[in-house]
């Protein structure tokens, strides 16, 4: 059943990182929506579902926020569905029910590696003859290199499990950022005059390394402060074993249980440690936020 009565110009990718690679293509379909009227659109799975096909250290982002810069990007509408609803399609039938059927193409953007249809049994060439049948045209966007290096999610990964968040923030096209409900922790922050939020990270998503980053945190309303976060476990709090974005903020005061403020990691400070007292605790966070 079509869902647009309107022609759609359509990026296809996974765009779970929406790096510069990722940006090239959600840029074609935007030009193309401006130059010819056409309403911009994506087709990207669930981030979430990602892990299950091909074997990782975990997604970038949750689809909430893959989601979020899409649309910063100027993509108007995200077709998304889980991928078990999909993975047993053939390429002919997924061109001619998704992307002529239901989302009313004309044009479609990808990268030169896409691949789609049953066991990714498809590639650009047979995306283009499926085009000429069902009356889209295709765009193949090439690679973006950046310092001689092919931006792609799997060498993001590789720089943030290593801490290096300004290289995977240059390659991400913006600063890696945390954005997720706050919640309620054990408010040990609070006792020593540093209170801090606390932010989730979802299973199966790939968390940077552990350690204190000097970081921005932005607010609904738009204002942004300096703060730091600490990427870790936390023993003492129930958070089924899922680790945590604790972030104190510098000059705030207020409450933000249940908002979605914006973490943006801008530099890595030093790994975690262990402190045999509370002054020493708020001494090398003194000394952090002074870093």
């Amino acid at each position: 059943m079509r869902e647009y009565t309107r022609p759609t110009a359509v990026a296809l990718g996974v765009f779970d990182g929406v790096h510069l690679g990722h940006r090239a293509v959600l840029n074609a379909v935007y030009e193309l929506s401006q130059k010819k009227g056409r309403l911009a659109c994506a087709f990207a799975f669930r981030t979430e579902d990602m892990i299950s096909v091909k074997s990782s250290s975990g997604y970038l982002y949750p689809s909430a926020v893959r989601k979020r810069i899409m649309h910063q990007s100027g993509i108007q509408h995200i077709c998304a569905p889980a991928f078990s609803n999909i993975k047993n399609m053939d390429g002919r039938t997924f061109a001619k029910e998704i992307l002529y059927g239901k989302l009313y193409a004309k044009d479609v953007c990808c990268g030169k590696n896409f691949r789609f249809g049953e066991h990714a049994s498809c590639n650009v060439q047979d995306l283009e003859q499926f085009g000429k049948w069902f009356g889209f045209r295709v765009h193949v966007i090439d690679d973006v290199l950046k310092d001689g290096v092919k931006i792609s999610s799997t060498e993001i990964r590789k720089l943030l499990l290593n801490g290096e968040i300004e290289k995977a923030n240059a390659f991400l096209g913006q600063p890696y950022q945390i954005w997720q409900e706050v919640t309620h922790g054990a408010q040990l922050g609070r006792t020593i005059g540093f209170p801090t939020i606390n932010q989730m990270f979802q299973e199966n998503q790939l968390v940077p390394k552990f350690g204190v980053y000097a970081s921005e945190t932005q607010l609904a309303d738009g204002r942004k402060f300096k703060s730091l976060t600490n990427i870790g476990m936390k023993p003492t709090v129930n958070y089924q074993g899922l680790p945590l974005a604790e972030t104190y903020i510098e000059g705030f005061s207020g409450d933000l249980y249940e908002k979605w403020p914006s973490v943006n990691l801008l530099r890595f400070i030093r790994p975690e440690m262990k402190f045999d007292s509370v002054q020493a605790l708020t001494e090398q966070m003194t000394k952090d936020l002074q870093s």
